[in-house]
């Protein structure tokens, strides 16, 4: 029984061990949390948005807007944390290397929480991988879209 929990996977991280996987600090760490993981296949994370964010004031004034390119990234950071969990890339950074098929089907407004789900479809040489991703709020799809991930030196 002690064996089976020794080698039970971590499957929910809190912001301190997100930012021990990943670089980004305020104001571009847009995950909160990771609320479910499954190694080397996929993560759910969250962003809770709030009106505090930096980027409020100038987008968009009156109308605050969460930026798709921002959904973007925190959608890349979750699936950051799958790669840098790989084995032998613990410490190595992935990079955004394009995007394709994005879709924002609804506002992201302060008070929504974002849930981030990122799945791990092909990883090449250990350099290239590609994903998809889909954020949710209250149930609803808001934003989709396939991402390739590229190594940096």
């Amino acid at each position: 029984m002690e064996q089976d929990l020794a080698q039970k996977t971590q499957t929910i991280f809190s912001i301190t061990e997100i930012q021990e996987l990943l670089p980004h600090r305020y104001p571009f760490a847009l995950v909160d949390r990771i609320i479910d993981y499954t190694e080397g296949q996929k993560a759910t994370g969250i962003k809770n948005v709030t009106i505090n964010e930096p980027f409020f004031p100038g987008h968009i004034p009156n109308k605050p807007i969460m930026p798709g390119v921002l959904q973007l990234e925190a959608m890349a950071q979750v699936g950051g944390v799958i790669l840098t969990l790989l084995p032998g890339m613990k410490g190595k950074f992935f990079a955004y290397a394009g995007v394709d098929k994005a879709r924002f089907r609804r506002p992201v407004i302060p008070g929504d929480q974002l849930i981030m789900t990122v799945e791990l479809l092909s990883f090449k040489r250990n350099r290239i991988a590609k994903m998809q991703g889909k954020g949710l709020v209250d149930g609803q799809l808001a934003v989709e879209a396939e991402m390739l991930f590229s190594l940096l030196d």
